[in-house]
């Protein structure tokens, strides 16, 4: 009889070991999850093209001895992404004007802060990029 609550006390430390295992899997993994779908976009292209070049705008404008620089421009660099995965395959967004002339600044911007992370912004690439970010909030607030 003690050989038989023995079995079963086995068996059921077993399945509550399983069972708590299982659970931590699940509860850890789970925070990851929600980080990678965080986002900034609103999914209103027009708000969102606005907001992103007036971050862009002022995260050139920032003086290369600030000690915010590094953090403003890692920050720009996820807005970019961000932005870029969001509209990038919706076809009513991506043939339009504005979108192909934001697209080409935040281009230029991300591939001098991923090539060139520890050099500032030279002042052409600042000119090119707030020219074409100025053209794109333009475009768009006229509908093109």
């Amino acid at each position: 009889m003690t050989s038989a609550f023995q079995n079963l006390f086995k068996k059921l430390a077993k399945a509550a070991l399983a069972i708590c295992l299982a659970l931590c899997l699940v509860f850890t993994t789970y925070p990851n999850r929600l980080e990678a779908a965080k986002t900034s976009m609103t999914g209103d292209y027009m708000k969102d093209t606005v907001s992103v070049a007036e971050v862009l705008k002022e995260t050139i404008a920032i003086d290369q001895n600030s000690l915010e620089r590094k953090e403003k421009e890692e920050e720009a660099v996820f807005l970019i992404s961000d932005y870029i995965s969001r509209y990038r395959n919706r076809s009513q967004v991506n043939n339009t004007v504005s979108f192909t002339t934001m697209q080409t600044a935040l281009n230029a911007l991300a591939g001098h802060y991923k090539t060139f992370a520890n050099r500032p912004v030279p002042e052409k690439l600042k000119d090119r990029v707030n020219k074409e970010l100025t053209k794109a909030e333009k475009l768009v607030e006229s509908g093109r």
